[in-house]
């Protein structure tokens, strides 16, 4: 295959994901919508480590989760940043 290193690595990864056992964690979205959430099984010790710091269920941590807003960079004007005077 001739493309970037970084493709490769992206690709291959796809590849190892996709061969790993999923976990379905099923949670409740802020607005009431039931969700289910496929993690690895990196994602799903990372997950547990969360929740088990809480002292809450997967689905509780996700739960809260969606209710944290997401961060948004600065948009930059296009004539640049103004200089207070």
């Amino acid at each position: 295959m001739d493309i970037p290193p970084d493709e490769q690595a992206f690709l291959r990864d796809l590849v190892k994901a996709s061969r790993q056992k999923p976990h379905v964690v099923t949670w409740v979205d802020r607005d009431g919508t039931a969700r289910q959430t496929a993690l690895s099984q990196a994602d799903v010790v990372r997950l547990n480590k969360i929740a088990g710091t809480l002292r809450v269920s997967k689905a509780e941590v996700l739960r809260q989760a969606a209710h944290v807003p997401v961060e948004r960079p600065d948009r930059a004007s296009p004539a640049g940043p103004t200089v207070p005077s």
